[in-house]
């Protein structure tokens, strides 16, 4: 089916369609993922210790600590956004 014709919502459901029988096909998802749960570990490392001074251990604690706050604001940031959806502002 070519994708030049299809409306916004078709071109979405494709790609889900698609990303479904990818995940549908692969036999260890762990191993499919690993790369960019590497690469995400390895920016917050970067970010708590950007001259790489730090021990390897202090660097990790630290790396957990900035993870967890990515995601915590995330949450926070989704909240606001549900809420203010709730009350019709503006998020």
């Amino acid at each position: 089916m070519p994708k030049s014709g299809l409306t916004p919502t078709e071109r979405q459901l494709l790609a889900q369609i698609a990303a479904h029988e990818s995940w549908a096909k692969t036999d260890d998802r762990s191993a499919r993922t690993a790369k960019a749960r590497k690469a995400a570990l390895d920016r917050f490392e970067r970010e708590v210790d950007p001259n790489g001074e730090l021990t390897p251990q202090e660097r990790a604690k630290r790396a957990e600590h900035a993870r967890k706050a990515y995601f915590a604001r995330l949450a926070l940031r989704s909240a606001q956004a549900r809420r203010a959806r709730k009350s019709g502002g503006a998020a």
